[in-house]
């Protein structure tokens, strides 16, 4: 049997079109601080019977996450629960920095950004409700998910038009993406 002829595809396009503006906003950015229940999941809290959390995350954020990986942009979790799924989910994704069951959220950023050796005008942060103003207010770029408290939303220079757990994380990682100037390599890449 003969191997199909090799098919000389032209480069696809981004399809994606941001502001300016947000753009500049987002420019520099080298860690991302993301909160978990209402951003990574829609922040409903399912229990089994034996009492165990269960989660639903969006597999649209899972990527994304992975493409700040693969462009030099860490992910960093901070949240104030922790669980097995939660864990397994990060650990998936190959995240390796990660805070549970921290309330106080903004010594936990300071400490991972002296360990990164960075500082808060290359750090972004998406959050949703008020123990994440902290952090988002110290950023150089702060992003909420269309769901966020009023508070949360006031503070945000960016709302994404998905819902946390419903692709929000994906839109914030892929303003990062473009910022950065690597979205149209990655598309390129994943699209031979």
């Amino acid at each position: 049997m003969k191997a199909a002829p090799a098919v000389d595809l032209p480069a696809l396009e981004p399809a994606l079109n941001l502001a300016p503006q947000l753009l500049l906003q987002a420019q520099g950015i080298k860690v991302a601080f993301l909160d978990v229940d209402g951003v990574l999941t829609d922040g409903g809290l399912l229990f089994s019977e034996t009492g165990e959390t269960l989660k639903r995350f969006n597999t649209l954020d899972g990527h994304g996450l992975k493409m700040l990986q693969k462009i030099g942009i860490t992910p960093v979790v901070i949240t104030g629960r922790d669980s097995k799924p939660l864990r397994t989910r990060l650990s998936a994704l190959g995240i390796t920095h990660a805070h549970f069951g921290t309330e106080d959220k903004r010594p936990a950023a300071q400490k991972t950004l002296a360990e990164l050796g960075l500082d808060w005008s290359v750090a972004a942060a998406m959050g949703d409700d008020w123990p994440d103003l902290p952090v988002m207010r110290r950023c150089a770029f702060a992003c909420a998910p269309a769901n966020a408290h009023v508070e949360v939303l006031a503070v945000a220079q960016h709302v994404t038009k998905a819902q946390g757990g419903h692709g929000a994380v994906r839109e914030f990682c892929d303003i990062l993406a473009v910022a950065s100037g690597r979205y149209a390599d990655l598309l390129q890449e994943y699209a031979r």
